[in-house]
C-alpha cells in the first residue's frame, strides 16, 4: 500500500513546476509528494517555488526539508496542491479530513487552480459515505448539540480523541465530530445542510474541487481528470 501511494505521489509532482506556488497536503499520501517536492528543489528541479502547507506538521515538515513557505495571504491563488484523500468517488468527490487538517486544506484547495489528489485505488467508492465516516470540525462550544444535529440528518457522530485518550484537538482549537453515514446518495445537498449550521466550522466533503485524481495499485498508475 505504501509504495502505491509513493506511486501516485511521485506521478502528481510531475504536473509541478518551477516558480508556481504549490499546496503541501495533509496526510500519509501526501507527505510522499512533499517529500519528492523538496528533493527536486534542492537538487534546482523546480527552482522559484513557493509552498503554502496545508497544516502546522506540513508547515514543520516542508521547513525541515528547506522547502521555501509563504501564505495565502502573499499569494492569494495557489497554482497547483497535491493533497490526498480518504475517498473518492466516480465524479471526483471526495471525503477527507481524516488526518484532522480539513479546514485548512479546504481553503487551500478553494484557492488552487489544480486540485490533484494522490491515492491508492482502496479509497475509490461508488458512492461517498461507502468506505469513509465525514469529519465535522466543531468549535468546543455546545459541541453536544451539533453531534444531535447530525444524527438528525441521519449520521453517527463519534467525537475523535487523540493521545491519552482526550478530544482530539485541531490546529485551530476545534473539535472534530467524525460521522457515519449511510452511502451519501445527494452529497450536495447534505454539504449544505453542514454549512448552513451555526457551530460547524468545516466538514470533510469536498465537492467539485479536485480537478485530477491520481490512482496508483497493482496494475499501475491511472490518471483521472474531472470532466468539463
Amino acid at each position: 500500500m505504501q509504495r502505491h501511494k509513493e506511486k501516485a505521489a511521485w506521478f502528481a509532482v510531475d504536473f509541478v513546476q518551477p516558480g508556481m506556488v504549490v499546496g503541501l497536503g495533509h496526510g500519509s499520501t501526501a507527505v510522499f509528494a512533499v517529500r519528492c517536492i523538496a528533493q527536486r528543489f534542492n537538487d534546482g528541479r523546480l527552482d522559484g517555488i513557493l509552498a503554502v502547507a496545508c497544516s502546522l506538521q506540513v508547515e514543520e515538515e516542508a521547513r525541515r526539508l528547506g522547502i521555501p513557505l509563504t501564505t495565502l495571504e502573499d499569494h492569494r491563488v495557489v497554482d497547483i496542491t497535491i493533497d490526498g484523500s480518504d475517498e473518492v468517488d466516480p465524479y471526483l468527490n471526495l471525503i477527507k479530513g481524516g488526518g484532522g487538517a480539513l479546514l485548512r486544506e479546504k481553503i487551500v484547495a478553494q484557492a488552487s487552480r489544480r486540485e490533484v489528489i494522490v491515492v491508492d485505488e482502496s479509497k475509490l467508492s461508488p458512492a461517498l459515505g461507502t468506505k469513509a465516516s465525514v469529519p465535522v470540525e466543531v468549535v468546543p462550544f455546545g459541541w453536544k448539540v451539533q453531534a444531535t444535529y447530525l444524527r438528525s440528518l441521519g449520521g453517527e457522530p463519534v467525537l475523535r480523541l487523540g493521545k491519552d485518550r482526550e478530544p482530539f484537538v485541531s490546529d485551530h482549537g476545534n473539535m472534530i465530530l467524525d460521522c457515519d453515514f449511510p452511502p451519501i446518495d445527494d452529497p450536495a445537498r447534505l454539504a449544505a445542510q453542514l454549512d448552513g449550521r451555526a457551530g460547524i466550522v468545516e466538514h470533510g466533503l469536498f465537492l467539485g474541487l479536485a480537478t485530477d485524481v491520481v490512482v496508483s495499485g497493482p496494475a499501475g498508475v491511472r490518471h483521472l481528470r474531472r470532466a468539463s
